[in-house]
């Protein structure tokens, strides 16, 4: 019976020289990436390594464009994408092909970690402060959650299980001062530009304590030498802006006794400031 000549696989391409060594004839992107790695680990050649890093450069841009989509707005993709490629090339280098394990699934945990440890050095803030402020946070809305209204602080300290001063410590630990980009997004426009924080640097959803301050003492220089009822007028009229209708219900006078009392206010303030100008 004669002998059947079987067929030498595809990759001919593929040779070890005399010293052991694989190495690859023809194109490496034509060649099996098998045979890429085997290659790699044999020789450490510069040009394979590179090979690899951008035939994997993709495992890269899809888990930094994942991780981009929890993050603030501020936090650029690029900049995840060049923690990714650090991670990247530690793990081919660190890739063992002796265990049996597909280089894509233990790839993307190296580059979501060197992404975590480069949003680690972006913040400000210690871990151990974060973590604290999540412990706290999470033992909130569990009573919350149980309770169905907004715990106490001594209930969120007893799920705690912590004293009232390591409670104090602990809150206090959790409401650092934030740091706001200006490049962030502060509110959505039915327009294709958002507007910015940069657009909106005051912020007019804040009281001015200057201004508050002029107003409560301009409001004592006024009413300065008023007795109970005239005080009660101003105050209501021009701080409260009730009508005299609404004055003179709180005050159980007449709208025209209110209005006849208002006249004659005006009449002595009007005096009184011109011997008040330096006061100002």
């Amino acid at each position: 019976m004669p002998k059947t000549r079987i067929k030498a696989p595809a990759v001919r391409r593929n040779r070890v020289a005399s010293d052991g060594v694989c190495s690859i004839r023809g194109p490496l992107k034509e060649a099996p990436i098998a045979d890429v790695w085997q290659a790699y680990k044999t020789t450490a050649s510069e040009d394979l390594r590179n090979f690899l890093i951008e035939h994997y450069l993709q495992l890269v841009r899809s888990t930094a464009e994942r991780m981009h989509m929890r993050l603030p707005g501020e936090v650029d993709v690029e900049d995840l994408m060049s923690a990714g490629l650090f991670g990247l090339m530690d793990a081919i280098d660190a890739f063992d092909l002796e265990r049996g394990v597909k280089f894509e699934t233990y790839c993307t945990q190296r580059i979501r970690g060197a992404i975590f440890d480069e949003l680690r050095a972006m913040d400000w803030v210690p871990r151990l402060v974060r973590s604290r402020t999540a412990k706290v946070e999470r033992a909130r809305k569990a009573l919350e959650m149980e309770l169905g209204r907004r715990p106490t602080d001594k209930e969120v300290c007893g799920r705690l299980k912590v004293t009232k001063a390591e409670y104090k410590k602990l809150s206090k630990d959790s409401k650092p001062v934030n740091i706001v980009s200006l490049n962030r997004k502060w509110f959505e426009t039915d327009s294709s530009k958002d507007i910015r924080e940069i657009d909106v640097i005051q912020d007019s959803r804040q009281e001015d304590p200057l201004v508050e301050l002029h107003k409560r003492d301009l409001k004592l220089l006024i009413t300065k030498g008023l007795s109970r009822a005239e005080r009660l007028i101003v105050i209501l009229y021009y701080y409260e802006e009730m009508t005299m209708k609404e004055i003179g219900i709180t005050l159980d006078l007449s709208e025209s006794r209110v209005s006849q009392m208002h006249s004659s206010i005006l009449a002595r303030l009007q005096a009184q400031m011109q011997y008040r100008t330096k006061e100002f």
